[in-house]
């Protein structure tokens, strides 16, 4: 793909730029307002594209691109957060896209952020979303993948949300992040799948939006029947463990002291070992962690990067190197800053083996058009669903 020229907005440490060199895209572009994201980005791919400032001052310096990634500020929509929505101005930062894509118009665009989006004051800022990107040339699909279904041994949950440019309601490709075949376009299903006058108003969604859906101009298809979730998790936390982690990264008497006052729980949840919890508290900060399931969502958060786990016979909390890997970056890729900071500027990126299977779908797959669909006879449901 080495003619297709890719634009990384909010490219924080380059998780978009690790999918796409992979996949031989040309990053032509990158932009973040931190620092500190920036210095890594330079480290890693050099200093030729990434421009640090405040995107609403740089539209003029944008090229011409195919391809727009974004993991546009997730703080605002993030059930960490204060839940502002677009009454943030974070939030409205998602506006500076729909401009780029109106004046730039590239062939896709991909966004991704928080599951929290899909049900966020029942629907209304998802709806906010998908309006503000319908009413451009672009036929949307979003999808909730989990980085545990890419071999990434955590709970990490994201909404991504393509747009691919097209001339009309026939030519709306329908197998991006789907597998048709995973659901019966049975005949209720296939045709208000192929009548767009069938799919609903945006404005006319319910308090939640489901993992998948279809949008073009101002209206949405979701299927009646359940569409399928992401794969199965077949990986744990003991894959990416480090055999001899410094001692600073232990915590054995202090945690030692904290489960006099805790509850054994020992079960999974979401995949989650969870084997103690302490009397009384509620924030994952209390918890004990097992290795034999995966970890919870990453974030940025400083509480979070003291979380234990149950490593053997001690108790320790997860390595810079660790967090890395839990997100599918090099070991080294934030070396050039402190451990300290690693634990956010991973905690804060876009898992590169997640987006990488998105891009991929998006450039190099073959698709299939709505106006090429059709329908499954009876006789080949799938009832297992």
């Amino acid at each position: 793909m080495a003619n297709v020229r890719a634009v990384e907005l909010f490219c924080g440490i380059g998780g978009f730029r690790i999918a796409c060199d992979s996949l031989g895209i040309q990053t032509v572009w990158a932009n973040d307002l931190n620092e500190l994201s920036c210095e890594v980005y330079r480290n890693a791919f050099g200093d030729e594209e990434v421009v640090q400032g405040d995107i609403r001052a740089l539209h003029d310096r944008i090229p011409e691109h195919d391809l727009l990634t974004a993991g546009f500020p997730c703080q605002p929509f993030s059930s960490a957060g204060k839940k502002l929505g677009t009454r943030d101005p974070r939030g409205t930062l998602f506006e500076e896209i729909v401009e780029i894509l109106d004046s730039h118009s590239p062939k896709w665009f991909v966004l991704e952020n928080v599951k929290r989006l899909l049900t966020m004051e029942n629907g209304d800022h998802f709806a906010t979303i998908l309006k503000a990107l319908s009413e451009l040339d672009y036929a949307i699909e979003w999808k909730l993948l989990n980085a545990a279904s890419f071999g990434l041994p955590q709970n990490r949950q994201r909404v991504v949300i393509t747009g691919s440019l097209i001339k009309d309601f026939r030519d709306v490709p329908v197998s991006l992040l789907s597998d048709l075949e995973l659901f019966s376009l049975v005949r209720d299903e296939y045709e208000p799948l192929k009548d767009s006058s069938s799919w609903r108003f945006i404005e006319h969604h319910n308090r939640r939006f489901p993992e998948w859906g279809l949008c073009y101009k101002g209206r949405f298809f979701i299927p009646k029947t359940a569409f399928p979730g992401t794969e199965s998790i077949d990986c744990s936390l003991t894959g990416i463990l480090q055999r001899d982690p410094p001692e600073d990264f232990y915590m054995d008497e202090s945690t030692k002291d904290r489960l006099r006052t805790s509850v054994f729980i020992n079960k999974l949840v979401d995949g989650v070992r969870i084997l103690y919890n302490q009397k009384g508290g509620a924030r994952m900060g209390y918890t004990v962690f097992g290795t034999d399931g995966i970890a919870p969502a990453l974030t940025a958060s400083h509480s979070r990067h003291y979380e234990r786990y149950k490593i053997g016979s001690r108790y320790r909390r997860l390595t810079n190197v660790e967090y890395a890997r839990l997100q599918g970056f090099p070991d080294d890729h934030c070396a050039v800053t402190t451990v300290f900071n690693q634990y956010g500027l991973y905690g804060n990126a876009v898992p590169p083996p997640m987006v990488k299977w998105v891009i991929k779908r998006m450039t190099q797959t073959p698709v299939k058009l709505i106006s090429e669909l059709e329908p499954v006879p009876n006789s080949q449901m799938r009832l297992e669903l």
